[in-house]
Formats: structure tokens, C-alpha cells, sequence
């Protein structure tokens, strides 16, 4: 960041990505067997990430994920949902780059998308793991996450393919 102007920007954007990452989490939660819910949220978590880059993506996807939990009443998940949150934004961000966004976006958008679910999947796995002292109880949410995952890493690339990458950029460099 060049300046001081810049910093506010990457902070309000911050901001409204930490709101949107919470509104779409809390606006459709379709109740799993599990006692979970699947969301909207990890959608805004790989567009933070892209627009935002690591560091401001991660804290308004972590941060967006985690007041959810709290809101929603599964307080417990929310120091996970922290970190498992802003790891995928991360994740999402490094393998996006690492795949080349000058080799067109779409198949690297994807690849990063997945990567990042598979992030999400893995980490409330673990997380339940410890929690409930059991893999096999901690297992029985892994599909219900993959679905979820399936569905943020589809909405997340064609919202950024078919919205966001449109919007015209106002940076004057």
C-alpha cells in the first residue's frame, strides 16, 4: 500500500466484505443432520480474498464467518471458524496466484475455490475431532460441508466471473 489513502480503501473494503461474508451466511441456512447449516458465507470468502488479497480477505472472511457463529448461537465453533475461514481466503488468494490469473480465470478461479472448500471440509473435520473426541463423530459432518463447499466455490466463480469482474476500477495509478 502506497499511502494513506490506500490503506482506508483496503480497510472500508475490508469492512463491507467482513458485513457481506455475515449477511450471506446468516440469510439462507438450510439446517443439516448434523446440527450444522449449510451457507451462502464461503462464497464471500473466496471473493474477499480476490479482491482483498491474503491479508484484508482472510480478516473479513474469518472475522464475517466467526460473528455468525456467535449470532447463531454455536459459539463454541466461532474460534475455528476464525481461523478455518481466513486460512481458506488465504489459500484461496495464494493458489488463484500461483495458477496465473493472466491464463485466463476461469479454471484457476475454480482451482482455487476448490482448494480453499478443501480447506473448509478438512479444518472443521479436525476441529470436530477434538471437540467431540471422536473422527468417526467428526466424519459424519464431512458431507454436509462438501456440500456446502461445492456450493460457495460454484456461487464464489460465477458471481466473480459474471459480476465482479466487470465492475470497472476506479485506481488511479
Amino acid at each position: 500500500m502506497n499511502n494513506n489513502r490506500d490503506k482506508l480503501r483496503a480497510l472500508t473494503l475490508a469492512a463491507l466484505f467482513t458485513a457481506m461474508t455475515a449477511v450471506a451466511t446468516l440469510l439462507i441456512q438450510i439446517p443439516t443432520p448434523t446440527k450444522g447449516y449449510v451457507n451462502l458465507g464461503d462464497s464471500i470468502v473466496n471473493i474477499a480474498a480476490w479482491v482483498l488479497g491474503p491479508v484484508y480477505g482472510a480478516a473479513a472472511a474469518g472475522i464475517g464467518s466467526a460473528l455468525v457463529d456467535i449470532i447463531s448461537g454455536y459459539v463454541v465453533y466461532a474460534p475455528a471458524t476464525l481461523v478455518i475461514k481466513a486460512a481458506m481466503a488465504a489459500v484461496s488468494f495464494f493458489i488463484l496466484r500461483a495458477a496465473g490469473r493472466s491464463k485466463g480465470s476461469l479454471l484457476p478461479r475454480i482451482a482455487a475455490a476448490a482448494s480453499a472448500e478443501a480447506v473448509m471440509v478438512i479444518g472443521y473435520a479436525l476441529f470436530e475431532a477434538v471437540l467431540y473426541h471422536s473422527f468417526t463423530t467428526a466424519f459424519l459432518g464431512v458431507p454436509a460441508n462438501a456440500v456446502q463447499g461445492a456450493l460457495g466455490a460454484a456461487v464464489s466463480v460465477a458471481v466473480y466471473e459474471l459480476v465482479i469482474k466487470r465492475v470497472p476500477r476506479f485506481d488511479k495509478k
